[in-house]
């Protein structure tokens, strides 16, 4: 078989998944250019070695996802950082996320944002179960207590919303407001700017959560955003720009507790904006 035959089989399989790999990657990173950059090393290492996709009988996903975390566990060195990544609001964030137990908050992101069992945790890994478990316990013990702050949300259904009003109170936040429309939320974030924004796509009146999202960045333009919808496709597109914290209706509330706190730890997170 041919270079060329082999390649469309193995673009369609990666093609799949990628999307959710580029999620996993900007969340950790709170970045979609640096996120980009280490989902761009694991795809030149499938390409050099492609038994890692289906190794041990491994799904794709998880030999993805095994492949991406061989370079993120080798360090920031394996990746060229971006200018000035040394500097400012975003490095002292990820100096607070250096303090947290290593590995912890890979661990609780592939098993509550990812939806990985813990046994394919452990593959990603490459440790046991119960050392994911334990890693996915500690990291829900020290992210949720470590940081407070003020949400937005933005939903236009009001049983959703108030699941979602509800986890957050309940992790010790504050939640400014709940919007079900463009208008709406952008008088209330404007009034009482919030420290975090959760936002649907699509709301009551047929208005754009991610135009109400872009009208409030402008006046805060730092402030974390969570994407909460049923249409993640608008913007797991591979296109630039794409939010760093995509979460898909239905939803977990593990999912959107975990995301919380990760977005909590980037003042400066990349969302809608180039």
């Amino acid at each position: 078989m041919s270079d060329t035959e082999t390649a469309a089989p193995l673009a369609r399989v990666v093609g799949d998944v990628l999307p959710y790999l580029r999620r996993h990657a900007r969340a950790l990173t709170g970045s979609q250019e640096e996120g980009d950059r280490y989902a761009a090393a694991t795809l030149e290492e499938i390409l050099r070695d492609r038994t890692v996709l289906a190794k041990d009988g491994r799904t794709p996903k998880v030999g993805l996802f095994t492949a991406f975390h061989r370079i993120w566990d080798g360090g920031q060195g394996d990746v060229a950082p971006p200018p000035g990544a040394d500097r400012g609001a975003r490095a002292q964030a990820l100096r607070h996320l250096s303090r947290l137990t290593p590995r912890s908050r890979e661990a609780l992101l592939l098993h509550t944002v990812e939806e990985f069992t813990l046994d394919e945790c452990a593959r990603i890994m490459d440790v046991s179960r119960d050392t994911v478990a334990d890693l996915v316990d500690t990291a829900r013990t020290e992210m949720h207590e470590a940081v407070r702050g003020r949400v937005l949300v933005i939903e236009d259904e009001s049983i959703i919303a108030m699941d979602i009003e509800a986890l957050v109170r309940d992790m010790g936040h504050e939640v400014t407001g709940v919007a079900a429309t463009r208008d709406e939320a952008v008088r209330l974030g404007r009034d009482d700017p919030p420290d975090l924004i959760l936002a649907d796509i699509q709301l009551a009146d047929d208005s754009s959560g991610i135009d109400a999202v872009n009208d409030l960045l402008e006046g805060f333009p730092d402030t974390p955003v969570i994407f909460i919808t049923a249409f993640p496709e608008r913007l797991l597109t591979g296109d630039r720009p794409e939010p760093a914290f995509l979460i898909a209706k239905p939803f977990m509330p593990p999912q959107v507790i975990s995301a919380v706190s990760q977005a909590m730890f980037f003042a400066s997170t990349e969302t809608l904006r180039a």
